[in-house]
Parts: C-alpha cells; sequence; structure tokens
C-alpha cells in the first residue's frame, strides 16, 4: 500500500553556519562576529575550522586558500571574503525548511 499523506513538519531543521579562517586575517575576524550575531539571532550553530591546522583537509585547504574566510551553510558554500548579514539570515532560513 502507498501512503499518500505525507507528514509535513512545522518544526525547523538544524542549521549549522561553517567558518572555514585563519588566525590573524581580519576579514575572517569581521566575518565571525557577524556570523555569530546571526547565528545567535537564528539559532543556528557555528563551526569554526583553522585552515592552516594540520589536520585540514588537503583539497579544501586547495579549494578556499584564496577565499578565506569562506561560510558554508550545512555544507554548501555560501559565501566567501565577505559575510552578508541579510543574505545569510536568508540562507539559514531556507536550510531549516529544506
Amino acid at each position: 500500500m502507498v501512503n499518500l499523506f505525507k507528514r509535513v513538519s512545522n518544526h525547523p531543521k538544524p542549521v549549522t553556519v561553517t567558518l572555514i579562517g585563519k588566525p590573524g586575517c581580519h576579514l575572517c575576524e569581521d566575518a565571525r562576529t557577524i556570523v555569530r550575531q546571526v547565528a545567535a539571532e537564528t539559532g543556528a550553530d557555528v563551526e569554526e575550522l583553522d585552515l592552516t591546522a594540520e589536520d585540514f583537509d588537503p583539497v579544501l585547504k586547495e579549494k578556499y586558500f584564496e577565499q578565506i574566510p569562506v561560510t558554508l551553510v550545512n555544507g554548501a558554500q555560501h559565501d566567501f571574503w565577505r559575510v552578508d548579514p541579510v543574505r545569510l539570515r536568508k540562507a539559514i532560513a531556507a536550510a531549516a525548511r529544506s
């Protein structure tokens, strides 16, 4: 038997914003401030990764090295260099709905 009634949930899905940066990067500091503020407003989790860490994925290091800071929303690249708080709020809301 096929269930024709799909359960729809009004509960938002968890969202994680990942900030990839490196120590001493002034753009990373600016991005960190915005990411933390928007995450606090929206309830998103924040994860920070250091591109210069020895255990950082070498493929991702090569991909993102020229773009830091890089922000990901639930693992998908959202932005780089500068974080727009309005765009980030919209991306978090969309991720929470999907």
